[in-house]
């Protein structure tokens, strides 16, 4: 009966060796790390990346960072799981800042050739002072960015991204535009965490 007992406890110490060998490493690594990048003057596209960190953190197991664009290094770009970019609308288009954002993806962080930034999820959101100022076409270049590198973009908020309109007849951020900012940053983090799941189950296929 010892006999018994001492091997059925030998056996039990061995799976749980092997549990804490292989499944803990797992689950340690399993957290999502956003991105939230912007650049802005009035504090209005400051104001909706806030709200979108907001969204993301409304995720269990979400970690999320906040910086504007000519403060973000190379590290925490590629650690990033997911990138969230935001800009105020420069005569139609993204910001001089954040364009430069991206070119220096190549010239200053070497992206490509390894395409480092494929598979990770992006999205877009914007701000503008007119209600047709041109913030559908800023989140389309921002994702045309995106897409070039290979990543994976998603909207929310919006069938582009977040969008608000600061001046007018609608000055600051209002309420609606502050929800949609976080509705963007919730699904972003969700999808985020899709292809996370994705990765540890079928390693092979993303890289």
């Amino acid at each position: 009966m010892q006999s018994k007992l001492f091997f059925k406890q030998l056996f039990a110490c061995c799976v749980w060796l092997i549990l804490v060998a292989v499944v803990s490493p797992v689950q340690a690594e399993q957290f999502v790390t956003v991105l939230v990048a912007y650049h802005s003057v009035s504090g209005h596209t400051e104001k909706m990346a806030h709200a979108v960190a907001e969204g993301v953190q409304s995720v269990p197991g979400t970690r999320v960072r906040v910086e504007r664009v000519e403060k973000v290094t190379a590290e925490v770009l590629f650690t990033a799981d997911a990138l969230v970019v935001g800009s105020p609308v420069y005569w139609s288009n993204m910001a001089g800042e954040v364009k430069t954002f991206f070119d220096n993806w190549q010239f200053k962080f070497g992206v490509w050739p390894d395409f480092k930034m494929r598979n990770k999820v992006g999205a877009a959101f914007a701000t503008g002072g007119q209600v047709s100022s041109g913030k559908e076409v800023t989140m389309l270049t921002i994702l045309a960015a995106m897409l070039g590198n290979q990543m994976i973009v998603v909207s929310g908020g919006g069938a582009f991204g977040a969008s608000a309109t600061t001046e007018g007849k609608s000055p600051g951020i209002d309420q609606d535009e502050l929800a949609d900012a976080r509705a963007l940053g919730k699904r972003v983090a969700e999808v985020a965490w899709m292809v996370k799941r994705g990765e540890v189950k079928q390693p092979s296929v993303l890289q």
